[in-house]
């Protein structure tokens, strides 16, 4: 899988500014916000900033915490890095195309894998099944 790099000013000129402030800046968007928390179609979630793949429709669940959850990934779509922003230590991970944040993975999801992958709306694009 080959790397996308842009200039700042083009991902800026291309994102919504809010996808911008989370994929670009590790933002974080409102919990409770994004109209994703409530897709049940059958598709693909795919990164805003580049179209990779990242997670199915049957990896999601409802996590009640106001963002979209997926218990796994597609293979090798994320790279990760603790972030120390906060009191503790978390696992963020990035788009490993683009670069893009999505958010931050937790060990408090459901069977089989125990992951919580808890995503920002604003940084995925659902393609629904044809």
């Amino acid at each position: 899988m080959s790397k996308i790099e842009k200039p700042d000013a083009q991902w800026k000129a291309e994102l919504s500014p809010e996808a911008y402030q989370v994929l670009r800046h590790e933002g974080t968007e409102r919990a409770g916000t994004s109209r994703l928390n409530d897709e049940k179609r059958p598709g693909t979630f795919v990164c805003a900033g580049c179209g990779t793949a990242l997670f199915t429709s049957d990896m999601k669940f409802d996590s009640g915490t106001g963002w979209p959850s997926f218990f796994t990934t597609l293979p090798g779509v994320f790279e990760t890095k603790r972030d120390f922003r906060l009191i503790w230590p978390r696992t963020e991970y990035h788009c490993a195309t683009c670069g893009g944040h999505h958010g931050h993975v937790f060990d408090d999801g459901p069977g089989p894998t125990g992951l919580r992958y808890c995503n920002n709306g604003v940084a995925l694009r659902f393609v629904p099944d044809a």
